[in-house]
């Protein structure tokens, strides 16, 4: 089982940036999927960005394409997510999970290990 923090997330006015961070730890992350996930008030958990560790290879909701950046640093055993031109929609509980596998997924179901979540607040 993999161990997830996130840290990163607060309060930004409409059209501004965040960066969260997702510490791993207990397993060797090369056979692993990363993945962002939000969960909005009254809202079904929804993924945002995915990135299989060993090759880099990164995937993108349709609503994010080209506003959020998923990356990892190898060394710190951490991956992030970078959010630019944040709106008000973009408001939410954000998770990051560990899938053991290479397959590129978003449902959450194939998401084994979780954190505990990290809110994101966008004022309009």
């Amino acid at each position: 089982q993999v161990q997830l923090v996130e840290s990163g997330g607060g309060l930004v006015q409409a059209g501004g940036s965040l960066r969260l961070s997702c510490v791993a730890s207990g397993r060797n992350l090369n056979a692993y999927v990363m993945g962002w996930f939000r969960q909005a008030p009254g809202k079904v958990r929804e993924f945002v960005a995915g990135l299989r560790w060993s090759s880099g290879n990164t995937y993108y909701a349709d609503s994010v394409k080209g506003r959020f950046t998923i990356s990892r640093d190898n060394a710190k055993n951490t991956v992030y997510l970078q959010m630019n031109t944040l709106k008000p929609e973009d408001t939410a509980v954000y998770y990051c999970a560990a899938r053991n596998g290479n397959l590129l997924m978003t449902m959450p179901a194939f998401f084994g290990s979780w954190g505990q979540g990290t809110q994101v607040t966008v004022s309009s």
